[in-house]
């Protein structure tokens, strides 16, 4: 019987993917990883969250290591960027979904998975290269030769953007109250930097309220 691992951030995109593909491709395991990012916290108890809502297994994997050679927003106290940037200088983190995908390549070739899903889409992949279905590919071919199980990497959302997500999300009844999407770690999403921006912005263009306030009600 086929199954997969799904990488969970706990923000709307890797959720939302979680929600449509998890009866489609037998999803079992999700696999958060604590990089040593302002909103790791924040990340972990709403993957715990959701996944104890969908019934499934987490693992929490630390990457110490990964903090050390990151010199951006994620993970520097100092720095918050605001609005939807131009560049992925502020938040980059060095290959990290290469590497996240890389560690569940491990998993699934060690465990026998099928398919990884990630919530890769089109409208991220305009600013961050680790986001396209270029990059998907290239990492299917490196599977090829990297693993024994092969596993097919997936992603529900590749085109689309941010406004069609939420829209999925509100159709499927995604628990959107449940997740984290901040680059911040403060007690609700702080509204004004990119992850936040471009979720509020989505939420705001499907009239729905009722997430806005639960996520932003401190606005």
């Amino acid at each position: 019987m086929t199954k997969s691992i799904i990488l969970l951030s706990g923000g709307l995109d890797s959720v939302v993917s979680l929600a449509l593909c998890k009866e489609k491709y037998n999803i079992e395991l999700a696999l958060t990883f604590d990089y040593g990012q302002k909103s790791a916290e924040k990340e972990i108890n709403a993957c715990k969250k959701i996944c104890e809502h969908y019934k499934m297994q987490i693992k929490v994997i630390k990457l110490d290591w990964l903090k050390e050679i990151t010199r951006t927003a994620l993970v520097d106290n100092k720095i918050l960027p605001s609005g939807i940037q131009k560049t992925s200088n502020s938040v980059w983190v060095p290959n990290r979904n290469g590497l996240f995908l890389n560690i569940a390549g491990c998993f699934a070739d060690s465990e026998d998975f099928d398919y990884i899903l990630i919530g890769a889409n089109k409208e991220e992949g305009e600013t961050f290269p680790d986001n396209t279905q270029t990059f998907i590919e290239r990492i299917n071919a490196e599977f090829e030769y990297s693993t024994k199980k092969h596993p097919k990497i997936i992603a529900p959302l590749i085109n689309f953007d941010k406004n069609d997500i939420v829209k999925q999300a509100i159709e499927y009844s995604v628990p959107l109250e449940m997740i984290w999407s901040c680059y911040d770690g403060t007690d609700k999403h702080c509204g004004k930097c990119e992850s936040c921006t471009r979720l509020k912005n989505a939420l705001i263009a499907n009239n729905d309220t009722k997430y806005l306030k639960i996520l932003f009600e401190k606005l």
